[in-house]
Formats: C-alpha cells, structure tokens, sequence
C-alpha cells in the first residue's frame, strides 16, 4: 500500500536557498517539491516553519555517556542504546555514526576493551528493528594505546565501518597541548594527585613513542580494508595536516588552530567542528573557536560530539553568523553526507529517502516540532 505524506505552507530549507512551498512524501522517499503559496488540500500545514533535512552526526560521543552515566557504572547496553537512539531522534538526527573507541589500556586498567562487543550489540538491535534512525560505525582509533592493532583486526567489510578517525591523546600535544587544562581535566575525571598524574602523563608517553608510529600504519590500512572515510582527528600544526592529507584522510575532526583549519582548506579535507564550540563561544580546551573559523570560511561540517541538542542550535546560530539559513543547515546535512559518501540523504530533493526534520525558531534558538525518517515519524 503506497504510503504519502505532504507537508505544506513550509519554508523549505533547499540546499542552497530557502523557499516557500510543499513537501510531498512517498513510500519512505521525497517524490516531489511545489514552491509557491498555493493551498494543498489534506496536508499537514506547517505554519511557516523550516522544513529541512534529517541532521547527519558523524562524531558523537552520546553513546558512552548513556552506557557509563556515572563513573564505574556499566549501565545495560540495550538499554543504552534505545536510550541514546531515541534522544537522538528528539533532536533531529536521522543518521548517526556512534563513536566507539579503538585501542585501550589493559595493564593499569584505564580504559577496557570494549568496541566489538558495542558494535555487535548495536548492529543486532539495527538488523532487528529495535530502533528508530540509521545507525553506523564510527572507530575512533587511540594511537595512545596497547591493543589497537588486534582490536581493529576485530572488525572486517562486513561490518561495513563508516569512518575511522586516528586519535592521539598523548599529554602535551594536539588537543592537550595546554598541560594546566589537561592535568584539570584527568585530575579530575579520575582523582589522581600530583604524584599519580606525573607518573601516568610518562607512561602514556612512553606508550605513543613506542608504540605511534606502527599504530598509525595499522589504522590506515584498517580504514582502507573496511571501506571506511578515514579522519584526523585535533590537527594543530600545517605538519600534521600534511601527514594526514599523505595517509589520505579526506576529514579533520576538531583542528586546534586557524593554521591546521587554513592546512585543511588547502589540502581539500573537509573542517569538522564542535556545535558545542559554536554555541558556548568557544572550545573547553582553550582551542580555536568555531565561529573564527566560520567567519574566514574554514568550517565545513558540525559535530554535536558531546551535546546532541546542540547540532541543529549550532547550524542555526551559524546561519545567523552567515546571514544564510541554507548554508548553516547544510554543514549538518548535505556537508557531512557528502563528506562520506551518503548519496541518498542529506537535501530536499525528489527521490533521495525523506529523513526531515521541522522546526521553528524563537529568539535565535530552534524549537524541534518533529522528526521523520525514512518518511515515519520517530519524534
């Protein structure tokens, strides 16, 4: 039975202006787009909201935050991720790459294994209907580690892994490159003293020197077995840049500075920025803003990264910065689908799936009044 739906009396954010008009859905998929004012009998008026396209998250850390809600607390997975899927929805996100680690840190027991365990629980629960939006793989490669290599021996093709990002946390560089902010940040996540912190801030340099330069060969060719868009991830320096653009990375994941942003540009690898950078007016970390970045054309891409809510708010508040609401929805819509090959999502446009979004805006902040994917309601 041919399932249709149209949304009418919409601004319809287009991929590159917005339009008054009508949305007309069928079986899952966009079948047509009317512009103009005219009444459309039996379709749900809209009142002047934005119509746009499903929001694309390609790094969010969400989902661990609902697996470990407090520290040493192992919530039940399931659980966690219906958790996590549904608030996601809630927000706008109609695709999803979950971020799940790679490469732990066995002998102290920082951080356990845990990736392909996560990934069967959450590609089972996908096969089996269980959730609301599309949900794909997101490796986050820590190059700081001891099982990287066999952990992404774990995965194959089969698991048809999205991206795989290479993530070097080793003190004193990259995202820490500031040691008053990083010994903040582990002191107090994880209680240590002085005393403690001096030790482990050694041990995890002794780690990359190590072990750095074999893990960054595995995870490239890793990315390349899967399939998968490879990503930096904190480039600070044009050096780093340059290493990423030779491995082939086509994202960088949260530069650090204008000079890795302007590295990026030229080198054709898309910027992905933090929505909670844009929205607080800048990065926890004491990195570079966001919005600098927006304002010389250096930002490509939004991540909600810790803050799913703040996807949609930060494209929003990039659109005011721009003065283009087309622009600012694209960099967490048509941007990041591109970015990873998606060519079936992304924009309002006749046959691509009907993953939509709609939403009003009250002083400057989007109020979300329903997501739709693949043409059903799921908030």
């Amino acid at each position: 039975m041919t399932q249709e739906m149209t949304l009418t009396n919409a601004r319809l954010v287009l991929e590159d202006s917005v339009v008054q008009g009508t949305l007309h859905i069928r079986d899952g998929h966009i079948a047509d787009i009317d512009t103009g004012t005219t009444a459309v009998p039996a379709a749900m008026d809209v009142g002047q909201n934005f119509v746009a396209p499903g929001l694309i998250e390609l790094h969010t850390d969400n989902l661990e935050r609902h697996m470990s809600p407090r520290p040493k607390v192992d919530w039940p997975h399931h659980a966690a991720i219906v958790a996590h899927d549904r608030e996601l929805a809630g927000t706008g996100i109609t695709t999803v790459f979950d971020a799940i680690r790679v490469g732990s840190i066995l002998s102290d027991g920082s951080y356990k294994k845990y990736a392909r365990q996560m990934a069967n629980e959450i590609l089972s629960m996908r096969d089996a209907g269980a959730l609301r939006i599309s949900h794909m793989i997101h490796l986050r490669a820590e190059m700081c580690s001891e099982t990287l290599i066999e952990e992404l021996e774990e995965f194959g093709e089969v698991d048809r892994v999205g991206i795989v990002s290479m993530m070097d946390h080793t003190p004193g560089q990259r995202q820490f490159t500031d040691m008053g902010k990083y010994k903040d940040y582990v002191c107090g996540k994880h209680g240590m003293d002085e005393k403690k912190f001096d030790g482990y801030v050694t041990f995890l340099r002794g780690l990359q020197a190590k072990l750095g330069t074999s893990h960054e060969a595995a995870t490239v060719a890793a990315a390349n077995r899967y399939g998968a868009t490879l990503a930096s991830h904190d480039d600070t320096t044009p050096d780093h840049v340059q290493t990423s653009h030779n491995y082939g990375v086509r994202l960088a994941e949260f530069p650090t500075t204008h000079a890795a942003a302007d590295a990026c540009h030229a080198n054709g690898i898309a910027t992905i920025m933090g929505a909670p950078n844009v929205v607080r007016g800048g990065s926890h970390s004491g990195n570079v803003a966001a919005l600098d970045l927006a304002q010389v054309n250096r930002l490509d891409i939004l991540s909600s990264d810790y803050v799913p809510a703040s996807l949609l708010m930060g494209a929003v508040q990039l659109a005011d910065t721009w003065q283009d609401m087309a622009r600012g929805i694209a960099t967490v819509t048509a941007n990041p689908a591109r970015s990873v090959g998606l060519e079936d999502r992304g924009a309002l446009r006749a046959g691509l799936r009907a993953d939509i979004i709609q939403f009003g805006v009250q002083n400057g902040v989007p109020v979300l009044n329903g997501t739709w994917h693949s043409g059903k309601r799921v908030a």
